[in-house]
C-alpha cells in the first residue's frame, strides 16, 4: 500500500483554451492553443495513486488523494492513464478537469520499486458546476452542445451557453463528424475537437 508520500502535479484548469479554430465554410485556418498548467502537491491513500473511483481534494495550489467520504473531497477520478497526455488516450467528454502526475521517487509507491510512473487523471467534480458538461463553458475537451467565441490569431475558446461567463457565446458545436463535408448546410464553423470524429460543426448563435 502507498504511504502519504508527496509528488508533483499539475493541473490542466477548467478555463484552458478548450477549442480550437480549423477554419470558417470557405476558408482555412491553422489550430493554435496553449495549455498552462498549475503545479500541486499530493500525497496518496489507494494501492495506486488517484486511481478510478478514488478522489482529491481541490485548491488553487495543491491538489491531495483524500477518502472520497472526506469532507474534503471535492473531485473523482473517472479514468487514469499512464505517460503523457499528448501521447495517451482522450479523456471522458465530461471530464471537468485533467490532473498531470509527474515522475517522482517515493519511500512506498504500488509496486514497491519506489517510483510513481508519469500520468494523468481525468477528474469530475462531486458536485456541480460541472464545466465539462454540454454548454458548461470550460472542460478540457470540447464536445458537441458547447459554446465557443473567436479569441483571435484563428482561435477559438469555450463560454458558457447560457451567457454567464465574461465572453459571449458566438457560436454552438451541433454535431461532431469524421470529416468536413459531413457537417450540415448550416455550419458556419468548424472546430478541431479531437477523437473518432475530430471535427466539430457549429453553427452561429
Amino acid at each position: 500500500m502507498r504511504g502519504k508520500g508527496a509528488m508533483r502535479a499539475a493541473c490542466l484548469a477548467c478555463l484552458l483554451p478548450a477549442a480550437l479554430l480549423a477554419g470558417c465554410r470557405g476558408t482555412a485556418g491553422t489550430p493554435v492553443g496553449d495549455a498552462r498548467p498549475t503545479p500541486a502537491t499530493t500525497g496518496g491513500y489507494g494501492a495506486e495513486f488517484l486511481a478510478v473511483g478514488e478522489c482529491s481534494s481541490f485548491g488553487t495550489a495543491s491538489f491531495t488523494e483524500v477518502p472520497c467520504a472526506s469532507e474534503r473531497a471535492a473531485a473523482r477520478v473517472v479514468a487514469r492513464y499512464d505517460g503523457a497526455s499528448a501521447d495517451g488516450p482522450l479523456c471522458p467528454p465530461t471530464t471537468d478537469f485533467v490532473l498531470h502526475i509527474s515522475d517522482r521517487s517515493t519511500a512506498a509507491d504500488e509496486d514497491g520499486d519506489g517510483a510513481i510512473p508519469q500520468g494523468y487523471a481525468c477528474m469530475r467534480n462531486l458536485e456541480p458546476p460541472h464545466p465539462g458538461d454540454p454548454g458548461g463553458g470550460g472542460g478540457p475537451r470540447t464536445i458537441p452542445g458547447d459554446c465557443v467565441y473567436s479569441s483571435g490569431k484563428g482561435q477559438v475558446r469555450e463560454t458558457p451557453c447560457n451567457g454567464t461567463g465574461a465572453h459571449r457565446p458566438q457560436y454552438r458545436i451541433t454535431k461532431a463528424t469524421p470529416a468536413r463535408e459531413d457537417c450540415p448546410g448550416s455550419t458556419a464553423l468548424y472546430v478541431q475537437l479531437g477523437g473518432r470524429n475530430p471535427v466539430g460543426c457549429a453553427r452561429r448563435l
